[in-house]
Parts: C-alpha cells; sequence; structure tokens
C-alpha cells in the first residue's frame, strides 16, 4: 500500500502523529522505520507488563527487559521519541488473572488475545490518543483496508504469519484508529526491510511461548496465581470407570493424547483423548477420538464487524493455526453466537476463540463456551 495513501486521510504526513506500539521485535521495530521514512511525526512506546526478572535468562521471550533495551536502540538510531509504560498491574487483571481463572474452569484460554483486547487496543490505543496521535500502528501481520468509508481487517497475505485470529475482539472504533503496515508482506520482506535500516534485530527470532509463562510450565503460574489450583482428582472414561488419579486439572487440555498419566491398555485396543474437564468434579474425562467430534459449537461474548446480524454461510477458525473452514454462523441477541460445521471438528476447547471470515475479510468471532454456559 502506498504510504500516501497510508492514512486514507489528506494531508502531509510531517503533519501527522504516528504511535508505534514498539515490543523490540524486528516486526515493530521494521513498522517504526517505515513510519518515519515515510515522513510521519513518529512516538514510540513500549509496554513494561511484568516483571521482567522472572524471564531474564529466557532466550525469545517477548516483551523482557532486553526488548525494551532493543525498541529504545530502535528508536534512538531513527530519532523517535520513545517512552516506556508501565503497565503491570492492567497486565495482571486483564490478562494474567483471566489465564489461571480460565485454567480452573476446565477450559484453554488465549493470553494474547486478551492482551490486545485490553491492554493494547484499548489502554494503550487511548494513550495514543491522549498523544494526540492520528493512528496507532503494529506489527501485526493483518491488512487493514476501506470499503464505502468503511474500516474492514483481512487476513494477512502470508498465511504462514496471518495474525487476524488474534485481533478478532478489536471493534470498529478501533479499527479506524489502527493501521498494519506489515499486513502485505512476509517475515522475509520484513527482514530485509529491518537488514536495509541495519537493524540489530533484522535477526532476532521471533517469540514462541507466551510471554509470561517463560519456561512453558503453566500449570506452575497458575498454581502461583491461584494457590489450591493443582488439586487432585479422578481420571474417568466417559463409559464411567475410573482409570487414575491427576494432580490438577489444570493440567491438561481437550484433544491431548499423551501425558494423560493413566498407562496400559484401558482404551480397548484404542488410544484415549482427553473429551472435557469438569472443574466442579475435579474430573478429567477420556475416551476415544469419535468422542471428540463435535458437529457445532457454541460462542459468548462475540465482536461483530460485519454490516448486518443474523445467519451466514461463511469461514472459520477455531485454532490460530488452522486454515478456515466452511461453516454456518448464526448471530444472537446477548452477543451469543452457534457455529455449524460442514464437517465434524475433533479437539475443539472451551476457552478458545473461534473466528468468523468471509474469504480474506475478518468478521470477529467469540469464545468458545461449556455447553452449561451457553445464553442462546
Amino acid at each position: 500500500m502506498p504510504f500516501d495513501d497510508f492514512l486514507k486521510k489528506e494531508g502531509n504526513p510531517k503533519d501527522m502523529r504516528i504511535v508505534v506500539a514498539m515490543s523490540g521485535g524486528v516486526d515493530s521495530s521494521v513498522s517504526a522505520c517505515l513510519m518515519k521514512e515515510a515522513g510521519y511525526d513518529v512516538v514510540g512506546i513500549t509496554l513494561q507488563l511484568y516483571d521482567y526478572g522472572q524471564v531474564a535468562q529466557k532466550k525469545g521471550a517477548c516483551c523482557a527487559g532486553q526488548d525494551i533495551y532493543d525498541a529504545a536502540q530502535v528508536a534512538s538510531k531513527i530519532d523517535i521519541p520513545h517512552y516506556v509504560f508501565n503497565y503491570e498491574d492492567k497486565f495482571k487483571k486483564g490478562v494474567m488473572d483471566d489465564f489461571a481463572d480460565t485454567y480452573l474452569k476446565g477450559a484453554t484460554p488465549v493470553p494474547c488475545i486478551r492482551c490486545n483486547q485490553t491492554v493494547k487496543f484499548k489502554d494503550l490505543l487511548n494513550a495514543a490518543k491522549d498523544l494526540n496521535a492520528d493512528a496507532l500502528v503494529t506489527g501485526h501481520y493483518v491488512q487493514w483496508a476501506q470499503n464505502h468509508g468503511r474500516s474492514e481487517l483481512h487476513r494477512g497475505a502470508d498465511p504462514k504469519k496471518d495474525q487476524s485470529y488474534f485481533l478478532f475482539t478489536t471493534n470498529q472504533e478501533q479499527l479506524d484508529f489502527l493501521r498494519f503496515p506489515l499486513g502485505h508482506m512476509s517475515k522475509d520482506e520484513t527482514r530485509a526491510i529491518a537488514k536495509r535500516f541495519d537493524l540489530k534485530v533484522s535477526d532476532k527470532p521471533d517469540s514462541m511461548d507466551i510471554c509470561f509463562v517463560p519456561d512453558g510450565n503453566y500449570a506452575a503460574l497458575v498454581a502461583k496465581l491461584r494457590p489450591g489450583a493443582l488439586d487432585k482428582g479422578e481420571i474417568v472414561h466417559i463409559d464411567g470407570r475410573v482409570l487414575g488419579q491427576h494432580e490438577g486439572i489444570i493440567g491438561f487440555t481437550v484433544g491431548q493424547r499423551k501425558g494423560i498419566g493413566i498407562g496400559g491398555d484401558t482404551g480397548g485396543g484404542e488410544p484415549l483423548y482427553v473429551i472435557r474437564l469438569n472443574a466442579q468434579t475435579k474430573q478429567v474425562i477420556v475416551g476415544p477420538k469419535e468422542a471428540l467430534a463435535k458437529k457445532e459449537i457454541l460462542l459468548n461474548d462475540v465482536n461483530w464487524l460485519g454490516e448486518n446480524r443474523g445467519a451466514f454461510e461463511g469461514q472459520v477458525k477455531y485454532r490460530s493455526y488452522h486454515e478456515p473452514l466452511s461453516a454456518s454462523i448464526e448471530l444472537y441477541e446477548k452477543n451469543c453466537a452457534k457455529v455449524i460445521f460442514n464437517e465434524p471438528q475433533y479437539g475443539v476447547s472451551p476457552g478458545q476463540a473461534c473466528v468468523f471470515y468471509d474469504g480474506t475479510r475478518m468478521l470477529g468471532g467469540g469464545w468458545i463456551t461449556l455447553d452449561q454456559d451457553a445464553d442462546v
């Protein structure tokens, strides 16, 4: 997209202020460099989200102390103001506490979506407006477009890097203010631009872990945030047989096959999977793969970016790494929805997001809910 059309707004770029969310990684660094090169008045902001001493030894963990330093170095190199905002309390309440509570309910959270929904596209966006910015720019691989004056969000051009799934909670007002300059690029192209700007972060690896769980031990973190979370319970076959004991349901997720901890041939010769988690009885329910099949699912807290509500045929993703699947979507009042898959799906987990698409356009989505919590 030509940068003179980037904001879809008349005026000289030097008279337009752009706040760039700078995480210290290559994507946000390149975004800042491109905005500066295009002539905009650029301000960089980095968020301090938690106690970085806990992740100082974890290579590749995002938002760590090294990342703040890297962001500051890039800002200095391209001569833009750079601020670090301490959002530790906001992050704990909006992301980490939700992460722990979702696991305790027997569901599987997606903290990166909660972070975008709360800290980044709420608190940071408001901070950008307080700085009189015309737009908040991030390094997400999604494409922003306008259609008849309405802002739309489309999948990134590179399917392997598309991040639209993680932005389904973005509302229309936020989308009007957000811009994503990397959406039409591949990661290789982004790194090539970083090298052109001679950025030290050009070869910095992508962060693969949840930033506040540097060692990947989710159960230990939940137990720390919620003492007593590691209550023992039974592993029960769907036919009622008790097969063993577990050390806490927070160590399991729907669709899990390995590491269940029952051993032996207890499934009649078939491998066993986690079918569901019962937080009230502290039971892990297991069974054969066919017991995982879901023809339809229910969603709560639906965010809708389309023009009309109701029923429609489209595509959905219920895992970030999946390709969109054909499905029927029925939207209801109270921000609820039902998704009917064309083909049964396996391993659909409460707590995850289900995101709607019409071709490349992202239309919103909702949170997969336990059947008894549905409000449709």
